[in-house]
């Protein structure tokens, strides 16, 4: 973990808003961890996964749900930001095998980016699934196309894609590793629609973001886990679901 003054460069909102920063000296962050960002009047940082960075430049994209999330959006370039950076453990590329599926729900989709960005640099041949409620929520589908993924967008409502959620996407599908990110009840699904071994990142509210609070936990099969420092990415097979 460092603390790092960040200068916003563009702040895009879209379906989703996109930010990016400038950090003197080049970033570290690796695929599935988080930044913590300190605002102005507010007590608690707010945890925004990585979606990708280049040289100096970090890009976050968030969903404008409360007090910090609104203040972020209407930030401007040249402002600077308080980030807490390198938070959390990330992905493992090791395990991925030759054909790795990766699976994203809502704002979960944004970690996944440079995870396939990664995945491909390596030569594997990735296939993702983009899970939204409707057409309208979909964000980011040209550009896991770009990187050259095999993209397959699922949709509540069947108005974009395949209808249903990203476990009927799922189905029949030829994977060897599992990585996934989005809302827990799609996590749960995943976890028992999938067929292989895989990882599962976490999304939870938490107070410090490098485990000192004890706010956010998992139960798995080592004991309690810290969602912030032990994850928030966990394996599969060690995730015990909470009844």
């Amino acid at each position: 973990m460092e603390q790092k003054i960040f200068t916003v460069t563009e702040n895009i909102p879209l379906t989703e808003t996109v930010m990016r920063m400038r950090l003197q000296g080049e970033s570290k962050a690796k695929c599935g961890q988080f930044v913590n960002i300190k605002l102005d009047g507010l007590y608690l940082r707010r945890p925004i996964s990585v979606c990708d960075h280049e040289g100096d430049i970090l890009t976050i994209i968030y969903k404008v749900v409360g007090k910090g999330t609104e203040q972020m959006k209407k930030m401007q370039a040249g402002e600077k930001l308080d980030v807490l950076t390198e938070l959390g453990n990330g992905y493992d590329l090791s395990r991925a095998g030759d054909k790795p599926l990766l699976i994203g729900g809502g704002v979960g989709v944004p970690p996944l980016y440079m995870l396939a960005k990664e995945l491909i640099k390596a030569g594997k041949r990735v296939s993702v699934i983009l899970g939204f409620n409707t057409a309208a929520e979909v964000f980011y589908e040209e550009e896991f196309k770009a990187l050259g993924a095999a993209v397959t967008v699922a949709t509540a409502d069947g108005s974009r894609g395949v209808k249903g959620f990203v476990t009927d996407a799922m189905k029949g599908m030829d994977y060897s590793y599992f990585y996934t990110c989005g809302p827990e009840p799609m996590l749960k699904a995943v976890y028992s629609a999938s067929e292989t071994e895989g990882e599962m990142s976490f999304e939870e509210r938490m107070g410090c973001g490098f485990g000192a609070c004890m706010g956010c936990s998992c139960k798995t099969i080592y004991g309690n886990k810290r969602i912030c420092k032990d994850g928030p990415v966990l394996r599969k097979e060690e995730i015990l679901w909470q009844k």
